[in-house]
């Protein structure tokens, strides 16, 4: 099996990647260890931010893609139009692009200036703001804390459905001869007069003029696997999801932390309140951010940070049902740059990852930008800031002083990262490993108001009150009786498959998307669609 080119990775930067690639007249072939969009792309918000960057390259493409993505929805629309489904227009289901606009805030006098200094640096290079009282605030947002010292409005900051955009993504790209090739691990490279010429998987060799990684956070695994070396590192964030209600919120809002949280390279838990609602119904409820390697287990006291935070902006939120939660991977670079363009110590491999928390948000225009690298074409942004040879990496990296053609046999993986890569349909949230004493509920009728029995004496703050009332029956800890969290509540069984389809992330966001059985697309869309289908 040949093609011009294999992209390793099938989530919205790799679909986004092949698309490109194969429009530009190129033979291309996805591979994936696992299912399309099963992965990161299914375990994100659908952001497309430009609010949370600072000026500077990513903050360039970011705009770019600002611009981008609405025509690139229109494309997606038009061009999918015929396909098979039951979307209430009869074709591919709405990506469900929404430019509703970000508000960010600040919580403190302190906080004030900065926030507001910080939006003029980034409307000096081109980023549309509108500057607040917080009496502007909460005419935008009735529902927000009127305890907020500054806000700054950001009109371009958009939204959309990640696990329905990779799909399309896929569809469009599949329509200009892409094959995707689903649960096929990399295991190796195959290399020739000192180039790497394709790749070799569980189910044989894919020879290739050139091969992409886009595996998201598993890039550095996968790079390794190649014989090369890239310093991408999975960086661990969890949401909270609430139950459906009336909209409240009717932008992204955040406060002023996130930024710094983003931009953080501590490998300590990094929290900031991000809250949005989506047109389920459901209200968003995050972030954190923490260096933790694979670790997949939802932690009872991140859940908790992040309930506490979400209640300084949203004190409406107290006592709201969270009928789930859910944890991903960000693919982390050390000067929070992605990394796109040719390694420069190995020809023929080339890198389309480390987006971290804006993977889905910049996916259509790196796709652009590594076909134009690729293709030898004229790109729309200066690629340069963005390739793996840049200053601000090389430290990072390591050196080949033993010139092309030395041996770069597959190094051995440790057992934890192998099955990390292979991501297995048991990573689902539902049969996540609790910590030892502490247990998630993921069904809603463990909602129930007799979970939560505070003690009278209890000496917590009022917001640590207000969070475990937020999280009430959905996140319990037995190790402490002082939690006000009943502690004899046995831990719930695993949930059978049709169970499991409730805890699926990409379902909070979707509301048309409902396919057919037969029509082949992928179990996370699937998923998605039982759960807003009303049979999860």
């Amino acid at each position: 099996m040949n093609a011009d080119v294999v992209v390793i990775g099938a989530g919205i930067v790799g679909a986004a990647c092949a698309r490109a690639l194969a429009r530009a007249g190129l033979s291309v072939i996805v591979v994936d260890c696992g299912a399309p969009a099963s992965a990161t792309s299914a375990r994100g918000e659908g952001n497309l931010l430009v609010s949370d960057k600072a000026p500077g390259p990513e903050l360039d493409l970011a705009l770019l893609a600002s611009a981008h993505w609405p025509l690139l929805a229109a494309e997606l629309a038009d061009e999918l139009s015929g396909d098979q489904g039951s979307s209430p227009h009869g074709g591919f289901p709405d990506i469900e692009y929404d430019r509703k606009g970000g508000i960010v805030v600040a919580t403190t006098d302190a906080g004030a200036e900065p926030l507001r200094a910080f939006a003029r640096s980034q409307a000096a290079v081109g980023v549309e703001i509108e500057q607040l009282t917080p009496a502007d605030a909460l005419s935008l947002e009735p529902h927000l804390n009127p305890a907020i010292t500054a806000a700054v409005h950001y009109p371009q900051d958009a939204q959309l459905q990640p696990v329905v955009a990779t799909e399309a993504l896929l569809a469009s790209a599949r329509r200009a001869g892409v094959r995707v090739l689903a649960n096929q691990e990399v295991v190796g490279a195959v290399r020739s007069g000192g180039r790497i010429t394709g790749v070799r998987t569980t189910s044989g060799t894919i020879g290739a003029g050139a091969v992409v990684v886009a595996a998201g956070p598993w890039s550095g695994q996968v790079a390794a696997v190649l014989g090369a070396d890239l310093p991408v590192r999975p960086r661990r964030g969890m949401v909270l999801v609430t139950a459906r209600m009336p909209q409240r919120v009717f932008h992204k809002v955040y406060d002023g932390d996130y930024f710094g949280a983003t931009q953080s390279a501590d490998a300590d838990l990094q929290t900031s309140s991000v809250v949005e609602s989506t047109p389920g119904g459901t209200v968003l409820i995050g972030s954190s951010r923490q260096q933790i390697g694979f670790d997949d287990r939802l932690r009872v006291e991140v859940l908790a940070q992040v309930a506490r935070r979400a209640l300084r902006l949203f004190p409406f939120l107290e006592g709201t049902p969270v009928i789930r939660a859910y944890g991903g991977f960000r693919p982390y670079v050390p000067d929070h740059l992605p990394v796109i363009g040719e390694d420069h110590r190995d020809p023929g491999l080339w890198y389309a990852t480390g987006h971290e928390g804006a993977g889905i948000g910049l996916a259509g225009v790196t796709g652009d930008l590594l076909c134009a690298q690729l293709t030898g074409t004229t790109p729309a942004l200066d690629p340069a800031p963005f390739l793996p040879s840049r200053p601000s990496l090389a430290a990072h990296l390591k050196t080949d002083d033993a010139g092309p053609e030395a041996d770069r046999s597959t190094p051995p993986r440790p057992q934890v990262e192998a099955s990390a890569q292979r991501r297995p349909e048991a990573d689902s949230l539902a049969r996540s490993r609790p910590e030892t004493g502490a247990f998630v509920q993921t069904r809603p009728e463990a909602d129930s108001p007799a979970r939560y029995r505070p003690e009278a004496a209890d000496a917590r703050s009022r917001s640590e009150m207000a969070a475990d009332a937020l999280s009430r029956g959905t996140v319990a800890d037995s190790r402490s009786g002082g939690a006000g969290i009943e502690t004899d509540v046995p831990a719930p069984p695993l949930p059978g498959p049709e169970a499991s389809v409730q805890t699926r992330p990409e379902a909070d966001r979707s509301t048309s998307y409902r396919p057919d059985a037969a029509d082949g697309r992928s179990t996370a869309v699937r998923s998605a669609d039982a759960l807003n289908g009303g049979t999860a």
